[in-house]
């Protein structure tokens, strides 16, 4: 769940929904990639204050479920978010690279949306479980509340 993150100077609480398709729409995500995604990606949140609420995958794409600070635009999160996992996922699964001929991991293109705190954010986490194929998305990873 997101939590209001305390800054020197404000308060903030800012939810992004980002879908990132893979290159070619190929089918890229087995449970070996989404295992290293899920890995990486909480290696970027210890690097960048970048949080992942939460991570699915439906075989061809991506919904990350992020929370960050003012200081980043949605722009940059979505660069950061893309350019490590592409690069992480290529080197430490090697098929991936040659099933996508060795080009790009992730299309051009994202699809980026604000959450909101109150009420919204549940409704877009069912939205993101709901509307791929049955049984098909599955959710790589969820953040659990931390006690104090």
């Amino acid at each position: 769940m997101s939590k209001y993150i305390h800054k020197r100077h404000n308060v903030s609480v800012l939810l992004y929904h980002l879908v990132c398709p893979a290159k070619y729409r190929r089918v890229v995500f087995t449970e070996e990639v989404d295992a290293h995604l899920k890995a990486i990606c909480l290696e970027i949140a210890l690097r960048y204050e970048i949080q992942f609420v939460e991570i699915g995958a439906d075989r061809d794409h991506v919904h990350f479920l992020v929370q960050s600070v003012p200081t980043y635009s949605p722009t940059q999160i979505a660069r950061i978010v893309k350019s490590i996992t592409a690069r992480e996922i290529f080197q430490r699964v090697p098929s991936v690279k040659k099933k996508l001929w060795g080009g790009e991991f992730w299309s051009k293109g994202y699809f980026m949306n604000t959450v909101g705190h109150k009420g919204n954010e549940e409704s877009v986490a069912n939205y993101v479980r709901n509307q791929g194929r049955e049984q098909e998305y599955k959710i790589i990873h969820r953040e659990q509340l931390m006690l104090f």
